[in-house]
């Protein structure tokens, strides 16, 4: 090697403070920052390279040599992260601009990991944040910061707060992969017989914003991962917005938490003739409602007024079919348009219904999330690396809903 060449690489090596190593790639040379990771799935450290840029006789030659960039939608991203980014920053303090421009690009573009470093060298922001995003380095950023689960409970911890809305749900994406141990068996809508991994997303129903993400095994249910993340983040003084998984258990009865779940049309305690004596219009449709005191718990009935003529529509094309009879109609007709919440919270009919229908913010969340993971199965080999990949995609969620949130305040949504 040209004397000269690791004279500027050593002199730049000590100015940074890191340990470097120049690799010769045809006639020109590449500064990498060499260094180790204990590699928990081989007991063992092995060595990482995280490339620097080009180097010559004049000195280190910048990544990017861009003129023109992206700036608009640039700095809106940049300006919203900014919120999180000294928590980002203090929880992961090797890798905070690695998460900050990968939540950035898959906010405005869900792109595939391979494209995510050309992407990222069009936006403005890759001129202030010095980001390596090549397709190596994000693999193995991904399974660092998966593995590093104290620094997510901490900056998760961050975003969370007492006397809260929550709401919470859980869904799963199925894995075909023999190297994650969290793809199980387990139950889902489609009744697949195929291993799934399944992210539990708390969002708070104050601020709009999503608050926590876990990723538990396959086969583990709602109420179960719930109370885990309940007693994990010391959750109270709180009223948590569920769907039905959670209405088969005791509700909370400490620490100031309500439950407000809906729950199945079959459940013994649901009663379809009790008296509806309250009506309200909900976003343009007719709802009549009526509670029932069931002693530690309320039972809310709603009948959706649209809802109810649709259902009986479709029962009579049945009959005319010979799907069904009319019989079964007479039976059915006092439970169509109808649906049953139960809580351990009493109030008024109307705002039990419109605090339920903010779970549409989570199901907006939870579309994003798996269209998003989609794109990426082939790369996602690893448990860690899933977990990686699953906090990038929370970042770029909590940022897609804090601009979301700002379009609401003008109007402009």
């Amino acid at each position: 090697m040209d004397p000269k060449i690791r004279e500027i690489a050593k002199r730049i090596g000590e100015e940074r403070g890191i340990p470097i190593e120049v690799k010769k790639i045809g006639n020109s040379h590449y500064l990498y920052k060499d260094t180790t990771r204990w590699d928990k799935e081989r007991k063992k450290r092995v060595r990482v390279s995280e490339y620097i840029g080009r180097i010559n006789e004049n000195g280190l030659v910048k990544k990017n040599r861009r003129s023109i960039y992206e700036f608009g939608n640039s700095e809106l991203l940049l300006s919203v992260v900014k919120e999180i980014m000294p928590e980002l920053r203090h929880h992961f303090p090797d890798h905070w601009k690695e998460i900050v421009a990968m939540s950035m690009i898959r906010c405005q573009d869900p792109r595939p990991i391979r494209y995510m470093r050309s992407a990222w060298e069009k936006l403005y922001a890759s001129t202030q944040i010095d980001a390596s995003l090549s397709e190596n380095t994000i693999s193995e950023k991904l399974r660092i910061i998966g593995s590093d689960t104290v620094a997510q409970t901490g900056f998760f911890q961050s975003l969370t707060t007492n006397r809260d809305q929550i709401l919470f749900d859980l869904s799963s994406i199925f894995s075909r992969s023999e190297n994650i141990n969290l793809a199980e068996k387990g139950h889902n809508p489609k009744h697949l017989h195929l291993d799934q991994i399944n992210f539990a997303l708390v969002f708070s129903g104050k601020r709009h914003r999503p608050v926590i993400m876990e990723i538990v095994t396959g086969s583990v249910r709602d109420y179960k991962a719930f109370d885990s993340i309940m007693k994990r983040y010391d959750i109270r003084e709180c009223v948590i917005i569920a769907d039905r998984g959670l209405a088969s258990y005791d509700m909370p009865r400490k620490n100031g938490v309500y439950l407000i779940v809906a729950i199945r049309r079959n459940f013994s305690i649901v009663d379809f003739n009790m008296d509806l004596d309250r009506s309200f219009i909900f976003r343009n449709r007719g709802i009549n409602a009526g509670m029932k005191d069931l002693g530690d718990k309320i039972l809310y009935m709603y009948e959706d007024t649209l809802l109810r003529a649709e259902e009986e529509t479709n029962l009579i094309r049945k009959i005319e079919s010979g799907e069904m009879s009319q019989k079964y109609l007479k039976e059915e007709r006092n439970k169509l348009g109808k649906f049953a919440i139960l809580s351990n919270m009493r109030s008024d009919p109307k705002e039990i219904y419109e605090l339920y229908k903010s779970r549409e913010e989570v199901e907006v969340a939870f579309d994003a999330m798996k269209n998003e993971l989609e794109n990426d199965k082939s790369y996602l080999h690893t448990t860690d690396g899933i977990r990686g990949y699953f906090f990038i995609s929370f970042i770029s969620l909590y940022v897609y809903f804090s601009i979301l949130n700002v379009l609401k305040d003008k109007g402009l949504s």
